[in-house]
């Protein structure tokens, strides 16, 4: 694979040739050595959910139909689906349990170096949770707020209070088709008992659980992690950052911190800046302590304290060959275990935290809630110790960043559309209305090797959007991966069209809109909903005009955030490769029975301009649903026209 092929910006280029001239292995090479992948695997037409097998069925006319058990190609698919939901599901909602239970711990005061930052948030979730606030300390409020969102994982009975914010027609949508997701872990529990040898055998019925274990993740767990995360850290309003390998510094001791958990990388933020260990680092030559972020951590460090992201996921084991980062700090996801022999190569401290994920090779510093800021500053204090450990030969950093805005909760652009007391989505309805913007697309997710990286991906399918005046908002690696490219900054507003060029100057804002990490696609549900009750576009979320697209999809988080997109009412779009191509009852159901079900269904497609142009044909074919694309004589009101207005 040549290395044009491998990376698209100059600085992941430069790195990757630098580590290949040092002989040591690379995502890229092994990606390459286990090319090409199992075909029965990629199509979801191996089962090993029991020993009777493993089967696999083969999609051409030789060879066997169904497993050992009799499953035919759609059970297969239907249960690998359904697992992958689960995992995902797992993933994000593991994350939103342990800030709950952080959250509790610091409404209590049972931990030092956490306290509630967002008291309006505080009430406005606790309202959602049916906690009275009346008369009562911000203290108390906090402590029931954190028992009851803690409750929402393992409870028994009852459904999810946080699906009580989707539009009513959509929670009818999910109760006639008993989908209407309960407590968080009995979903998975279920999805992971509907699945094994001999249950489940039904890929309709499979199909269900997977919208109702998603809607458990999508209106439960990821929200509840978003919305704590508000409370506790602040909720993000628009800053300035910059992103790429340039942010490291040869004359500060580097820290880099990658993963997904925030309760982490907030205090390693806070810790980076006490006095004694600058001092300390100080005296052993260096400048300062510099922090910054890989993957989703980056993003929640990024739009809450403008701290620089050196890159993406893929980028992890690049940002080590810079020989500067003395330390990288990991807890949970998208954590490689080769990025271990880099680390040993470029003398970086590689420091797992997380009881959950402990890598062979790698140090293991606990994170003790206890006593978060103690444990964070002794992490940052290991980085420090290694800074004269340092090759001087050995240190080469691409001069190469990007600006990017970040910071667009749902909170920060219903102010930034209406002010502090007219807070209002109108403004974003009426310009879909007018025409103005013709749609909104969510644009998420991963960075996956299998993509043809001389092509860039991710930049070709926004760019492609708001040229044709489609607003895009995104989250996760997408959004690391545009904002190097320079599409998160007000003045990308020249590559966009004339309706959404004139709407991004008047509010100042980028046509391409950074909402956070991948627990923050909450965020994008919350703001359709909102658009839903400001009226003008339809009475739930399957009547607007937005369409979403994960272009690199790899984790099985991928596959969970766009089933509850889907069954939320969503049209979306994966890249790479179908997870079930292999059955075509199966792709039927997703791709077509879905949208008569859930008014939202999925769609698969490589190239990101043809994904593009299906995804502004799905947003013209809502707007001609809502007669909206009728043109409109421009009239200039006189005097007897306005009497006649009715105010």
């Amino acid at each position: 694979m040549a290395k044009e092929e491998k990376a698209v910006d100059a600085a992941a280029k430069a790195m990757l040739e630098r580590i290949e001239e040092k002989g040591l292995p690379t995502a890229w090479q092994r990606a390459q050595a286990q090319s090409p992948h199992c075909r029965f695997g990629t199509l979801g037409l191996c089962c090993r959910l029991c020993f009777l097998g493993p089967c696999r069925i083969s999609p051409g006319e030789k060879g066997a139909k169904a497993g050992v058990c009799g499953a035919d190609a759609a059970t297969i698919a239907a249960r690998n689906f359904l697992r992958m939901v689960a995992g995902g599901a797992s993933a994000h909602s593991d994350h939103g349990r342990a800030v709950a239970e952080i959250f509790l711990q610091a409404a209590r005061g049972e931990v030092s170096g956490y306290q509630v930052k967002d008291t309006h948030k505080l009430k406005m979730v606790a309202a959602v949770l049916g906690v009275e606030t009346e008369g009562k300390d911000i203290k108390d409020i906090a402590i029931e707020v954190g028992e009851r969102a803690l409750a929402e994982f393992g409870k028994q009975e009852g459904e999810q209070l946080f699906a009580t914010r989707a539009p009513e027609t959509r929670q009818k949508v999910w109760h006639a088709l008993g989908i209407y997701p309960r407590g968080v872990d009995r979903e998975i529990v279920e999805a992971m008992h509907r699945t094994s040898m001999g249950v489940d055998q039904d890929a309709r019925s499979l199909m269900r659980q997977a919208s109702r274990c998603a809607l458990a993740d999508g209106w439960g767990g990821s929200m509840i992690a978003t919305e704590l995360q508000d409370v506790l850290f602040g909720t993000p309003i628009p800053l300035r950052g910059e992103v790429n390998l340039g942010v490291l510094k040869e004359d500060q001791v580097n820290i880099l911190v990658h993963g997904h958990e925030p309760i982490l990388s907030e205090m390693i933020a806070l810790a980076s800046q006490d006095e004694e260990l600058i001092k300390a680092a100080e005296k052993l030559g260096a400048k300062g302590i510099n922090v910054a972020g890989i993957c989703c951590t980056a993003n929640e460090l990024l739009m809450r304290h403008g701290i620089p992201i050196a890159g993406n996921m893929k980028m992890q084991e690049l940002a080590v060959a810079t020989g500067v980062v003395d330390a990288m700090i990991v807890d949970v996801q998208c954590i490689m275990q080769g990025l271990g022999q880099i680390c040993d190569a470029f003398h970086t401290k590689f420091i797992t935290t997380s009881p959950r994920a402990h890598i062979t090779g790698a140090e293991h510093i606990e994170f003790e809630e206890d006593k978060p800021l103690e444990t964070a500053k002794r992490i940052v204090w290991a980085g420090i110790e290694n800074f004269p450990n340092r090759a001087k030969e050995e240190v080469f950093i691409p001069d190469l960043t990007s600006d990017l805005v970040a910071g667009f909760s749902h909170e920060t652009v219903n102010y930034i559309l209406g002010g502090r007391f007219r807070g209002s989505y109108v403004p974003l309805n009426d310009n879909i209305v007018n025409g103005r913007i013709r749609g909104v697309a969510g644009v998420v997710g991963c960075t996956n090797l299998k993509a043809p990286e001389g092509a860039s991906q991710h930049t070709d399918l926004v760019k492609e959007l708001i040229s044709r005046d489609v607003l895009v908002v995104e989250t996760g690696c997408a959004a690391i991966e545009c904002g190097k490219a320079g599409l998160l900054v007000p003045e990308a507003k020249d590559l966009a069209g004339p309706g959404l060029r004139e709407v991004c100057e008047a509010v100042g804002m980028p046509p391409v809109l950074h909402a956070g990490s991948c627990v923050d696609n909450s965020r994008i549900l919350i703001a359709l909903t909102e658009m839903v009750h400001t009226g003008g576009l339809g009475e739930d979320i399957s009547d607007l005009p937005v369409a979403g697209a994960c272009l690199e999809w790899m984790h099985e988080k991928a596959i969970s955030i766009g089933q509850y997109f889907v069954a939320s009412g969503v049209f979306t779009v994966f890249g790479i490769g179908s997870p079930v191509a292999g059955s075509e009852e199966l792709m039927e159901i997703i791709c077509k029975e879905f949208e008569e079900e859930l008014g939202g269904m999925w769609a698969f497609e490589p190239d990101p301009l043809k994904m593009a142009e299906m995804m502004c044909a799905h947003i013209e074919r809502k707007r001609d649903a809502l007669g909206i694309n009728v043109e409109r004589e421009r009239k200039l009101y006189d005097m007897e026209d306005r009497r006649k207005l009715s105010v």
